[in-house]
């Protein structure tokens, strides 16, 4: 979600080939490991992805360059892009698992906020070491995308469970999770499968570098969707009167832009097969 695509090959540069060349064994000397740290940051900040023209403002600002650090950390130690995934997925898992399972309060709360928001910041991470690496592939978007598929539904049932284990009332806040459950999974889906026939119609995804410009206020109106945030909001998992109506908020939010986007995506996919019949 927000990544750099596994599965793109990177622009070979004269200067990231020399980082590419670069000694990256654990064994290298502390000032080695800094100076290979400080190129891969570099490099990933000169070549960086365009974002998407809807791409939320936590995730645009502010994982993107944790996700960069964790990136340009991780490669002089031979960390592989896949590795950095199952990393990202055993964080998001604890974080999950913790909301579930431990009783509500604020420490697990707190806890789990700070495991998601590590498990989102290396999902951001793996596609750039596969960019600083010159390792993408299709086998690695693949696990990423498993990844995200799960966690967008896990993390609503989680919410489910723990507030069911609490005894919370009434218990109709149990549709609220239930419901993000059924939004965020549809917008998942939805998101993936819109750009999949536009590539199949020979359409580029709308992004920086396909030439869109990023609105800020844009990336602030759809905060509701920015999963960043929803990891933080855990925060107030052991205040209840809080965290309830935010949560409520951030899911009504979501089901807005489902209905907005789905408008759209219909309307965008329609025009474009329309095309070649018009151009006839």
């Amino acid at each position: 979600m927000g990544n750099i695509e596994r599965g793109a090959p990177a622009n070979a540069r004269p200067d990231a080939q020399n980082y590419a060349d670069a000694d990256r064994s654990p064994s290298a000397s502390g000032s080695s490991y800094a100076a290979q740290v400080a190129a891969g940051w570099r490099e990933l900040s000169q070549a960086q992805k365009g974002a998407s023209k809807s791409a939320p403002a936590y995730s645009r600002y502010v994982n993107r360059k944790i996700g960069r650090l964790f990136a340009a950390l991780a490669v002089p130690l031979g960390v592989s892009p896949n590795q950095i995934t199952m990393l990202s997925a055993l964080f998001t898992t604890a974080g999950i698992l913790l909301i579930a399972l431990v009783p509500v309060g604020l420490g697990a709360g707190i806890a789990a906020a700070v495991l998601l928001a590590v498990g989102y910041a290396l999902d951001s991470s793996d596609g750039q070491v596969a960019r600083l690496q010159r390792s993408g592939s299709l086998a690695g978007e693949w696990l990423d995308h498993c990844v995200d598929a799960v966690k967008t539904s896990a993390l609503p049932l989680a919410v489910a469970v723990g507030l069911y284990r609490a005894q919370i009332e009434p218990q109709w806040y149990l549709l609220v999770p239930l419901a993000a459950c059924v939004i965020g999974a549809s917008t998942f889906f939805l998101m993936i499968l819109t750009e999949q026939l536009r590539l199949r119609l020979g359409v580029k995804g709308v992004s920086a570098e396909n030439g869109a410009k990023p609105s800020i206020l844009r990336a602030l109106l759809v905060l509701p969707m920015d999963y960043g945030v929803m990891c933080w909001v855990f925060v107030l998992w052991g205040i209840p009167q809080l965290f309830l109506p935010v949560y409520a908020l951030i899911t009504l939010g979501a089901a807005g832009f489902l209905v907005l986007a789905m408008r759209k995506w219909f309307k965008e996919i329609t025009a474009l097969v329309r095309e070649p019949k018009d151009a006839s």
